[in-house]
């Protein structure tokens, strides 16, 4: 190898101090520096899954750990960890001359990726054809052993029976607290990039259950009906955990243009021992409006008995026996069903004008990548 294909990336002293993996530059490229025990070793600064900076990570053993998500090289050869050495990153030759570190311009070995099936999520979203399909999401917070009676679990079954009756829907209800999943780890914190669809989460964990969220919300439903309790004058802490994890659809839209929730319509049941329902509603509102959701006229019904109620027998006696907050529900269910049949209406007269050679205008024409 000639002295042309080495380049300097700082003195010996200097790089046997502070971190163990540091990201260098030989010449337009990223390169992951590594000292172990002394001695130098360089691999790719960009990682096989999607692009994490490798010289950004820490050491576990011979192995650099990508920061983003964990992704495993070998600080020398740059194989993946055990089990995963079909996929590899470049490794660079090193060399120490008259105290300067020095890396190889061209990798001595190739980069490599094994073949990975998607993720069954990362499917294109297409609406099947069918009826309205309504999607029922319980954020209320319970004892799984001691289950007790819930306001707004009532009325959002009392909403989705009328979208399997009278509305002729069909319907499925999905309880967060009976789902196992991790909150939100914030991987869009350390770079956007890092924040995948689907979530980084689910592509790591298998046994993460947030995956039935996202198949019913992407590729499912038309209507989304989300029922809360209000807690300390907000929605659930289940809630918000789910909403944080569903910041990966919203960030499909800021990082790649691309909208996964079309036609999709949001209607939302509040009920609580505490006020503040304006603003658990605006919450829900505005998130559901950024990933994409459209409302139906008056698109959520609330009850709450006040700050001073404390009496919560009454208030599950008053919910239980309220036909009106029933009705209330049932005909919340019938706007959002209505605004998804109008939609859905729309849709398949932009494709007749299409097929037409005519120019059809709405969001509902956004790219579908």
């Amino acid at each position: 190898m000639s002295h042309d294909e080495w380049v300097e990336v700082g003195g010996e002293a200097e790089l046997l101090t502070g971190p163990a993996v540091r990201e260098v530059r030989v010449g337009r490229t990223k390169v992951a520096l590594v000292r172990r025990d002394g001695v130098f070793s360089a691999i790719s600064g960009v990682c096989n899954h999607v692009g994490g900076p490798l010289g950004e990570g820490r050491l576990d053993g011979d192995y650099v750990v990508c920061p983003w998500h964990g992704w495993k090289f070998h600080r020398a050869t740059g194989e993946g960890e055990p089990g995963f050495e079909a996929d590899k990153v470049p490794a660079h030759a090193v060399r120490v001359s008259g105290g300067r570190v020095q890396v190889s311009a061209e990798p001595v070995s190739g980069r490599a990726k094994k073949p990975h099936e998607p993720h069954p999520l990362a499917r294109r979203p297409v609406r099947e054809p069918g009826p309205v399909r309504v999607v029922g999401i319980s954020t209320t917070v319970m004892n799984r052993d001691l289950p007790r009676f819930s306001t707004s679990d009532e009325l959002l079954g009392a909403a989705l029976g009328h979208c399997g009756g009278e509305l002729e829907c069909e319907h499925r209800l999905i309880r967060l607290n009976d789902l196992s999943f991790r909150a939100c780890e914030g991987y869009y914190s350390k770079s956007a990039r890092a924040c995948t669809w689907p979530c980084s989460i689910t592509q790591m964990d298998p046994e993460d259950q947030l995956d039935r969220v996202y198949e019913a919300i992407v590729h499912w439903a038309d209507v989304i009906l989300v029922a809360t309790p209000i807690r300390w004058g907000a929605a659930s802490a289940l809630y918000y955990k789910m909403v944080e994890r569903m910041n990966c659809v919203q960030n499909q839209i800021t990082l790649a243009n691309r909208v996964l929730l079309k036609n999709k319509v949001a209607a939302f049941v509040i009920t609580g021992g505490q006020d503040n329902v304006q603003a658990v509603a605006g919450q829900m509102l505005g998130f559901f409006a950024e990933v994409g959701c459209v409302f139906p006229q008056y698109p959520y019904i609330a009850h709450s008995r006040g700050w001073d109620a404390e009496d919560m027998e009454r208030n599950v006696a008053a919910v239980r026996a309220s036909s009106d907050l029933h009705d209330a529900a049932r005909e919340l269910a019938a706007r959002a069903v209505d605004m998804a049949r109008l939609l859905l209406a729309s849709t398949i007269e932009d494709r007749r004008l299409q097929r037409g050679g005519r120019k059809a205008y709405g969001p509902h024409r956004m790219s579908e990548d």
